[in-house]
């Protein structure tokens, strides 16, 4: 494994174990609560922070892909 495949490990468990976790939070929210609404609000955000997880571990490899490792050394 190459340099900066060891470097996006942790994001990608960070990512997943996240993911995972709002999941079975959305899941446990729908099975509990009989309201639509409140599931909408204790099962669909934690569905829509999932998306964003993904998309900001989608960002995060492409940083580390092109060598910008460091985002704070450029202010």
């Amino acid at each position: 494994m190459g340099n900066h495949g060891k470097k996006m490990i942790a994001p990608i468990v960070v990512t997943v174990l996240m993911v995972l976790y709002l999941v079975g939070f959305s899941i446990a929210a729908f099975i509990i609560l009989p309201s639509a609404w409140v599931w909408i609000v204790f099962g669909g955000v934690p569905l829509i922070c999932a998306g964003v997880m993904i998309a900001v571990c989608i960002q995060r490899m492409k940083e580390i892909r092109s060598g910008e490792e460091d985002d704070l050394s450029k202010y």
